[in-house]
């Protein structure tokens, strides 16, 4: 039976405990850092050569969508009971608003250095220590809002914009197509400054802290932002019936993408699983 992802305003405490101390028992085992280490190693820009799979391509949402899954299943081998709670950015929008209770994920980070001082993740508390990503600092750091140069959360019409769109993505399929879903959720606009990013990029701005860069993982809140953004994937397919993930084929030798991203059959590094496997996750998890 699918099991459920739930609003994380709806969890209750007894839920949020035991979504909390799963995390801490999966970092306490080594496991939550390999998470970190995967991101960060398939964090590619469209400027390098070579694959890319997680970012600035069509295969975000199902790379994203299994990596969730794996984390999942590691929570889940901890407390069977626990689902990874989704955090819905376009409702809850106030640096003292769920997710960022004391009880949850704990609060933005002090003025001077944005280390995080409340909650279950402060580095006082001992138990999460950033091993992966970080130069010279072990503590997680968020500077919620962005205080010197002060940005917003998406709004619900900003996603509205994206959900939209009927086609999943358009060639050239990378950072720099202004049409398709994929990349209207992804959120890499164009110009320069804030409002170059949209929807999941902006929120990754506005948290700041950590959670910039390929080693956003560090920062427990990356699982319930990709939460929702997986929800808006489930969102878009149920209003664009029989739309799929694009491309349907590999762009052919002599396209510039050629071996570059992929198509809806091929294998999704680093698992053995396609896109086309990851559109339907019904009998997996649903959402409340």
């Amino acid at each position: 039976m699918a099991y459920v992802r739930k609003d994380a305003r709806t969890l209750t405490a007894a839920e949020k405990r035991r979504f909390v101390n799963a995390l801490l028992e999966v970092k306490r085992r080594g496991e939550y850092d390999e998470f970190v280490r995967m991101h960060v190693e398939y964090f590619s820009p469209d400027g390098e050569r070579g694959l890319r799979a997680a970012h600035m391509a069509p295969s975000f949402l199902p790379w994203h969508r299994r990596f969730l899954l794996d984390l999942e299943e590691a929570l889940r081998r901890v407390d069977p009971s626990v689902t990874v709670p989704y955090w819905d950015w376009t409702r809850d929008r106030t640096t003292a608003s769920v997710p960022w209770t004391a009880d949850l994920l704990g609060g933005n980070g002090r003025r001077s250095d944005h280390r995080v001082m409340t909650g279950p993740f402060a580095y006082g508390e001992g138990n999460w220590t950033l091993r992966v990503g970080v130069t010279d600092e072990a503590f997680l750091t968020r500077d919620l809002g962005r205080r010197r140069d002060p940005i917003d959360l998406p709004t619900r019409n900003e996603l509205e914009w994206a959900l939209q769109d009927p086609v999943y993505d358009v060639a050239p399929w990378d950072s720099t197509v202004t049409r398709g879903f994929r990349n209207k959720l992804e959120g890499w606009g164009t110009g320069r400054g804030s409002a170059s990013w949209r929807n999941h990029n902006r929120v990754h701005r506005w948290i700041g802290g950590a959670m910039l860069g390929g080693a956003s993982v560090n920062d427990p809140v990356f699982w319930l932002h990709h939460a929702f953004v997986d929800l808006q994937w489930h969102r878009w397919q149920r209003r664009h019936r029989g739309a799929r993930y694009l491309p349907a084929a590999p762009p052919g030798p002599g396209d510039e993408q050629h071996d570059r991203i992929v198509a809806r059959h091929q294998k999704l590094p680093p698992w053995d699983v396609t896109p086309d496997e990851l559109e339907d996750v019904s009998g997996v998890y649903r959402y409340a």
